[in-house]
């Protein structure tokens, strides 16, 4: 299993890596703050909803823009994704059928299955492609730091068991840009995790927000599997390997080994041959997260199996509310 990050240590104790970083940073830190400051190249007629972070790595933005979407209905929700790893530039609407991960990116290709998405270099461009599709509210999946498109709403995603790691700004600590500037320029933080892990967050960085705060957590989607004893391999190429693992041993599995990969990495078919080989060697059944599923080479879908999560939010009348009053503004 991979090593945490040193940046993860409280932000009190911010280690040496850190500090010898921390000029690096202050230029990083400026850029952004200059970048935040443009205008925007755009202003769409409909509303968008930026689901964003402040920190690098996964926190939670791709199943918070899904239960968006399952929120929002029955409105025309269309999403506009980057696409981080994909070979097309854009504006491209993903299909399922003729784009894999490779084209398009594993999140667009995953989101693409709940609603229209497009992926875009230029999120600009991505929006008016998607407005000129007839979406009647757009879902920016990401760009909290990019200025070119307005914004009817904010929200930051942050991990609450990780929380904003050091507090420092890459590559010093895991941030974007610093946590009171980012707030200041968002209008709801979404923190996602258990009971445990909230009161964590609220205990550490309580203190520093300065806007609603709203909470969430994952829940494992009912299937008819049963893992209770079942042997697995469990491998994922996400920004936290260990938290599903851990969400695999809290369901009962019985894991015999398992293979963190690098985020977004590409699932060849010598990989999954190899990681084929060690199952069977070991009994156990291969199972991965759902981002990772749809990087999966085509003759390995039925030999893997695949555990989805969705979120939830802890308080969905006080969400209904927030967002009616943006949609029908």
């Amino acid at each position: 299993m991979r090593a945490p990050l040193f940046w993860q240590n409280p932000p009190e104790q911010p280690g040496w890596q850190a500090h010898l970083l921390k000029p690096l940073s202050s230029l990083y830190g400026f850029a952004t703050a200059r970048r935040v400051r443009k205008s925007p190249d755009i202003t769409p007629n409909c509303p968008v909803i930026c689901v964003g972070n402040l920190s690098a790595g996964g926190t939670g933005k791709t199943p918070t823009v899904i239960a968006l979407i399952e929120h929002l209905r029955p409105q025309n929700v269309h999403v506009v994704s980057r696409g981080y790893g994909g070979t097309e530039t854009g504006p491209t609407r993903v299909s399922e059928r003729r784009h894999k991960a490779a084209d398009v990116g594993d999140e667009p290709l995953l989101i693409a299955a709940f609603a229209p998405t497009w992926i875009a270099q230029d999120r600009a461009e991505g929006v008016r492609a998607a407005e000129n599709d007839g979406a009647e509210i757009i879902l920016l999946d990401d760009g909290f730091q990019n200025p070119s498109v307005a914004k009817s709403f904010s929200i930051v995603v942050v991990d609450a068991a990780l929380g904003f790691g050091n507090g420092r700004i890459l590559p010093a600590g895991p941030l974007r840009e610093p946590v009171e500037q980012g707030l200041k320029r968002a209008d709801l933080l979404l923190s996602i995790g258990d009971e445990n892990a909230q009161g964590h967050f609220l205990k550490k960085w309580g203190p520093r927000v300065s806007v609603p705060h709203a909470t969430a957590h994952l829940k494992t989607l009912e299937t008819g599997m049963d893992w209770q004893g079942q042997r697995v391999m469990a491998f994922a190429g996400i920004a936290h390997p260990e938290k599903f693992f851990t969400t695999l041993r809290g369901l009962g599995a019985d894991l015999i080994r398992t293979e963190a990969l690098s985020d977004h990495q590409p699932l060849s078919d010598a990989l999954m041959k190899r990681l084929e080989i060690e199952a069977m060697a070991l009994s156990a059944q291969l199972v991965t997260t759902e981002k990772d599923a749809v990087r999966l080479p085509p003759s390995f879908r039925q030999k893997v199996l695949t555990l989805p999560v969705r979120l939830e939010f802890d308080d969905k009348a006080h969400l209904s509310e927030v967002l009616n009053r943006l949609t029908l503004a």
